[in-house]
């Protein structure tokens, strides 16, 4: 690939002689530090853009070169938007599609996929189940991560050994917590989301701003363990973090140091060395003041202000920024950088090891079934809080309908009652939304990460939900059904019980589609409730089947929407076998099929056990477009990436890249 000169703005003042550096860092000695379980990582004149429109493309990582090694941290600095979560994102290989990326990344000198269990990444966002306990959000990972060889014993022997690794075995029994729920401290979670990844100890550790949200202490104390699993277990971990803002303590804890300033390197050496780099080329760090603090300030131009130089000139970040990447580039670590990298990618380490394998398909459905269902018991607003509402709503209809009689106008009134259940009532399914808008942030980190299928979660949590959707159609449906008189027998309750559990479903179900598409819950509420709003409307009850207009509203919509079908099977129940009046006069009863056809215009080519049988394969079909959908995201990320991959140019950088989706070679469907 053609190398990218580094343009200087005009006008920028850079120190004509960059001074050279007395420390120097040491050469690598292959021989000597690798280790055969080891994991070395090089990139090699990395370009990261991003697609902006028709604005055309801006770059993120201009030409940056490095390497981390089995044993040591790696600890990438800068200010917001500098790239460092780019840089991070691209070496586990976890851009997002609208970017383009060029350069080389070698995994131990080789173009090779990061199977699962060799890699792991914790993200800066703690996506935990609130509901669980340290020792239950752990154990249930590794009946996840694990696989199927080991027993129930080890597993869990593992999943406590590493939280008291991470040491956590005081919280061992605390609730995580969350909103509204006292527990677990910021950095406690942040060790549990590492104990989680931790479990298959993999060789290569990403983590992306570790600290952030966490004050001093608790920022050391979380580095300090990771730093330690460097060299555990006989086996030298590679360990990539970003991070903001370290403080003097956590800053001592790193081997290597890279600091970014707008996607360029200012610096990339030992961590030890960059005082003096700073300091050899005229912005030496005050007494006792923080180093980091020092660099990010002095590299940092989005507040430009002067800069104070040793030598007692000030000029503008801009041009300090411009001055240091001009001096490394132009120094001998940058030149023993190169001579590393080129080292490390003469060597022979053969490829990583293969995929580990985790748990099998029927054991992920067994475990994420019982964690699912935990956590739907101990979450009042998943389900219990819905219940009290379903039951005061359910007295409210039998006491407001109570009494229905056999006249003429109860016909209108049966109607109108059991349109309210299967569409007011189930309606409400989407107050679920926000917390399965939860579950979906775990099953995403934990999907990314590759601890299982994305079929092995739809399965765990249509199993878990059942019990809870049969007790909310039974009890107040009873309250909603008795009391105002509606067909007795039980075969009509339990058909319409079984009718409203399936509108129930099938609104969770939908939700689950909008919940793969909509990036957050509150638009995913609202577009929910605008989906099931046309499909009311053009359900059959509002304005009957003839009556609706052809384009749209009768075709597709009134064959699509499940209301339709849920309409007719509640009034087909209802409606067969009475003789009610057919006037006001009550001189004459009319068969209860009679009235279905000319008054509420129900099609009788079919029983009501078909339209059930539709709404239920309709949970069916949305369940697994849910399935295709993420299913479909994750295989046409990569294929777009490699589209749209190829040389870039440099240009300004801007923003950071997000965290996307990688596909992790050995991941289950």
């Amino acid at each position: 690939m053609a190398s990218h000169s580094l343009e200087v703005e005009a006008g920028s003042t850079v120190h004509p002689h960059p001074l050279p550096i007395r420390k120097r860092e040491r050469s690598i000695d292959v021989n000597d530090t690798v280790e055969e379980d080891g994991v070395f990582l090089t990139w090699k004149d990395l370009w990261v853009r991003v697609q902006m429109g028709r604005r055309g493309q801006r770059s993120i990582l201009q030409g940056v070169t490095g390497y981390a090694r089995p044993g040591e941290m790696l600890a990438i600095m800068g200010p917001s938007g500098c790239g460092k979560s780019t840089l991070l994102d691209a070496l586990a290989g976890r851009l997002d599609s609208n970017t383009r990326q060029s350069g080389e990344i070698l995994v131990n000198c080789q173009k090779q996929a990061l199977a699962y269990g060799t890699s792991a990444y914790v993200t800066q966002d703690d996506a935990l189940i609130t509901t669980l306990t340290v020792r239950e959000a752990v154990y249930y990972s590794a009946q996840l991560q694990l696989p199927d060889s080991m027993t129930k014993l080890e597993k869990k022997e593992r999943a406590e050994m590493t939280i008291k690794e991470m040491g956590l075995q005081d919280a061992m029994d605390t609730r995580i917590g969350g909103w509204g729920a006292k527990g677990l401290s910021g950095g406690q979670k942040r060790r549990v989301s590492i104990c989680i990844e931790m479990l298959t100890r993999p060789k290569l550790l990403f983590l992306d701003e570790p600290t952030s949200g966490l004050d001093s202490a608790a920022s050391y104390y979380v580095m300090s363990r990771i730093a330690s699993l460097g060299q555990r277990d006989g086996v030298r971990r590679t360990i990539i973090t970003s991070i903001h803002q370290p403080s003097s303590e956590v800053f001592q804890l790193f081997n290597t140091l890279c600091l970014l300033s707008s996607g360029r390197t200012v610096y990339f050496g030992p961590a030890s060395g960059a005082n003096e780099f700073f300091a050899l080329n005229g912005f030496p760090c005050p007494t006792l003041n923080n180093p980091s603090d020092h660099f990010l300030k002095t590299i940092n131009k989005d507040f430009d202000q002067d800069v104070e130089q040793g030598l007692g000139a000030g000029m503008s970040t801009e041009e300090a920024i411009n001055t240091l990447v001009t001096a490394y580039k132009a120094s001998e670590i940058y030149q023993h950088v190169k001579r590393d990298v080129s080292k490390i990618c003469k060597q022979d380490y053969g490829e990583l090891e293969k995929k580990r394998t985790h748990a099998g398909f029927f054991t992920q459905c067994f475990v994420l079934t019982r964690r699912s269902f935990t956590n739907m018991y101990r979450d009042l607003g998943y389900y219990w809080l819905r219940l009290v509402i379903y039951i005061a709503m359910a007295i409210g209809l039998g006491t407001a309908f109570g009494g229905l009689g056999d006249n003429y106008n109860s016909i209108k009134d049966r109607g109108s009652l059991l349109a309210f259940i299967s569409t007011f009532l189930t309606f409400m399914a989407i107050g679920g939304f926000p917390s399965f808008a939860e579950d979906m942030k775990v099953f995403q980190r934990e999907r990314l990460n590759g601890h299982y299928g994305v079929t092995s979660f739809v399965v765990g949590n249509t199993l878990s939900s059942l019990p809870y959707l049969i007790i909310i159609a039974l009890l107040p449906g009873a309250i909603a059904y008795y009391p105002p008189g509606l067909q007795r027998g039980f075969d009509h309750f339990l058909y319409f019980a079984c009718v409203v559990y399936a509108c129930m479903i099938l609104v969770e179900s939908i939700m689950m589609v909008v919940a793969s598409i909509v990036p957050n819950f509150l638009m995913g509420i609202i577009a929910g409730a605008g989906i099931q709003g046309l499909m009311m409307l053009g359900g059959g009850f509002f304005r009957l089947p003839n009556d609706l207009p052809a384009p749209f509203w009768k075709y597709p919509l009134y064959y699509v929407a499940f209301h339709r079908y849920a309409y007719q099977g509640l009034f087909k129940n209802e409606f067969e076998g009475l003789w009610l009046p057919d006037s006001q006069t009550g001189q004459h009863l009319v068969d209860g099929n009679e009235i279905l056809r000319t008054v509420w215009q129900v099609e009788m080519g079919y029983s009501k056990w078909v339209d059930l049988a539709i709404l239920l394969v309709m949970v069916a079909v949305y369940r697994l477009l849910f399935l295709v959908i993420i299913k479909s995201c994750e295989k046409l990320k990569p294929v777009i990436s490699t589209l749209l991959s190829g040389p870039p140019k440099p240009q300004t950088q801007v923003v950071e890249n997000p965290i996307s989706t990688p596909i992790w070679e050995g991941s289950v469907a």
